[in-house]
């Protein structure tokens, strides 16, 4: 990573050969079953040998590639069981883990960032990364005053790799596609190549943790490090740590699970009302459970913001959904142009495309699963049922991709913890009207 310009075509390569890895063991495997081997266990095989090379691919490049690879873990709980385990050891790596950059690379990037003297800016500074990511790294120090603090430093030429990986990985969409039950390939990277270049500006995120930290900062739930320095390339921050999300998903207590589901809930609904912003990347590397028990949250490179809360039409399309006015729906739906013009679709079939939403939302405490997530994605990419259709039928406007991704995402991580929580009662508290009686018309 150290000189990415002369590189990009290396990056390119790898990520040219993707298509072509799948698409081998694709031809592979039709020869298996014209020999007579079973056919869904060969399909199986196939595509977890695509998702092994996929995610190794994605988290040795980095960039835009492991941007990507990241935004994918979320949904890693629709994935059938049968290939989830290679699924699951590859996006998990991919959540905390990439191989560093040179040492020299790291002080060049701190003195363009800090000054050349940056090193008098610590009483220590520990020159192995403890985290690495897709845009940059994070080393621990000892700042002046000593306080423990984490220092992120942005990749060299992230910009360039990001931005490059991100055209790639676009034109490749419709092969990757298999390969996300429940996620829409090339919409999620167009996302992502709009938002990456706000990411790569440290001091935007500086400014959007320091918003978070000040309004959590005596909550009992949540804890959100407190800024100490930034600069376009680099920030530092309190150093926290503790029980890492992924840790609690492989080998949790199903109260450590519940606990957590609890908490990482809590944060997503309670922050648009809160702060008026919603924190944009869901994966488990961005989250850890204290020794007290509240839920630490990183990185805030992405967010949405939200100056009202969650988009009212949003809302309202969920009370609707809830209170089975199919009629009321349709119309808001047609009206905030989430259907497509000249379109009709039964109301019914729209309650049935938004049970991922509205079903937890039905009783008091509900247990998100890999199952329940798994039914949920096969029932709306079949193509045999009604869901199908309806989805084909229906249009998501840009102001609320953001929001729709990261709340996908956001149940997909409550489903990988298949934690049991009180949803109703965490979303009432921020959305009451929700579950009024009152006409919100």
């Amino acid at each position: 990573m150290t000189d990415i310009p002369r590189r990009t075509a290396s990056r390119t390569a790898k990520l040219a050969g993707l298509p072509l890895g799948v698409a081998g063991r694709t031809a592979a495997g039709w020869g298996r079953r014209l020999a007579g081997g079973d056919r869904d266990e060969i399909s199986a095989q196939v595509m977890a040998k695509s998702a092994e090379q996929l995610f190794a691919v994605l988290g040795e490049l980095k960039g835009g590639a492991m941007k990507f690879g990241q935004a994918l873990s979320v949904f890693e709980a629709a994935v059938p069981e049968e290939m989830a385990g290679p699924y699951r050891e590859a996006l998990t790596k991919l959540q905390t883990a990439a191989p560093p950059m040179p040492t020299a690379d790291v002080h060049r990037m701190l003195a363009e960032q800090f000054g050349r003297g940056w090193r008098a800016r610590f009483r220590e500074f520990d020159e192995e990364p403890a985290a690495s990511a897709s845009i940059g790294q994070v080393h621990r120090a000892v700042w002046r005053d000593g306080r423990d603090v984490a220092v992120k430093v942005q990749y060299p030429g992230a910009e360039e790799a990001v931005l490059s990986d991100l055209r790639q990985l676009s034109r490749m969409s419709r092969l990757l596609q298999p390969l996300a039950p429940g996620m829409e390939i090339k919409p999620l990277i167009t996302e992502l190549r709009e938002r990456m270049v706000e990411e790569l500006d440290y001091r935007a995120e500086a400014g959007n943790q320091r918003r978070f930290a000040a309004e959590y900062a005596d909550d009992p739930e949540i804890r959100v490090p407190k800024v100490v320095a930034s600069a376009p390339r680099a920030m530092v921050s309190e150093w926290v740590s503790g029980r890492r999300l992924s840790d609690v998903i492989r080998d949790g207590t199903q109260e450590e699970r519940d606990h957590a589901g609890e908490r990482l809930a809590g944060f997503h609904y309670s922050a648009p009302y809160r702060v008026h912003l919603l924190h944009s990347d869901p994966h488990p590397g961005n989250f850890q459970i204290l020794p007290d028990g509240r839920m630490l949250v990183v990185d805030f490179g992405a967010v949405a913001v939200l100056p009202e809360g969650l988009p009212h039409p949003l809302v309202l399309m969920t009370r609707f959904a809830l209170q089975n006015r199919p009629a009321d729906l349709i119309d808001l739906l047609r009206a905030e142009h989430f259907l497509r013009p000249g379109t009709e679709v039964p109301g019914e079939e729209i309650l049935s495309y938004l049970a991922p939403f509205t079903e937890p939302l039905h009783t008091e405490r509900f247990r998100f699963s890999r199952a329940w997530l798994r039914g949920q994605a096969e029932r709306v990419g079949d193509l045999r049922r009604p869901e199908f259709d309806t989805s084909r039928s229906l249009n998501l406007p840009p102001q609320y991709l953001l929001v729709h991704r990261v709340t996908l995402g956001t149940l997909g991580v409550l489903c990988q913890l298949e934690a049991e929580v009180p949803l109703r009662e965490i979303v009432g508290r921020w959305q009451p009207e929700l579950f009024a009686e009152a006409d919100p018309a």
